[in-house]
């Protein structure tokens, strides 16, 4: 398998994809926000095969996407891989919490903040909703985005009301 990258322009900012080609197709490895201009030394930069992914991120900024179907070949632990498939099925515009979510994957409460660090390893930022987990009391945890671009994908998605100001 040969390994490629892209970047795309998004209302968050620079988005750097990741993904590994194969005869098949391209799955998406990581999807995170770039952290500079240009690609990195010795990065094989590979657009077109991004295609469906980029479309997919454009049609759901747009508002005409609620739910990705794309390739994901992300690496994680058995429990990661879990709780990351557990991400996958929180509906569109909607929000649970960490303790809902250990909840729903049989983990002892005393054990929650492994679910917390599972959905903090997400290398798949968007595609996979982590953004859609918050604290017990409403509050928004730590988003590798930054808490800022959590509250702005959760208004775009409905789940919080857009502030006034």
């Amino acid at each position: 398998m040969n390994t490629i990258r892209t970047r795309l322009d998004s209302p968050l900012g620079e988005l750097l994809l990741t993904g590994e080609q194969s005869p098949d197709g391209t799955a998406l490895t990581s999807l995170r926000l770039a952290d500079g201009p240009g690609t990195g030394a010795g990065e094989h930069r590979d657009d077109p095969a991004f295609a469906e992914a980029a479309g997919q991120l454009s049609a759901y900024f747009a508002g005409s996407l609620t739910r990705f179907r794309l390739p994901f070949a992300a690496a994680g632990t058995e429990f990661q891989q879990r709780v990351w498939r557990a991400l996958d099925e929180i509906p569109y515009g909607t929000t649970t919490t960490y303790g809902a979510l250990a909840e729903r994957l049989g983990v002892p409460r005393a054990e929650v903040r492994a679910v917390g660090a599972a959905i903090g390893a997400n290398p798949l930022l968007v595609v996979r909703p982590c953004h859609r987990v918050i604290g017990a009391d409403g509050s928004m945890r730590g988003y590798a985005g930054g808490v800022e671009r959590k509250v702005r994908l959760l208004t775009h998605e409905g789940a919080l009301q857009p502030m006034l100001g």
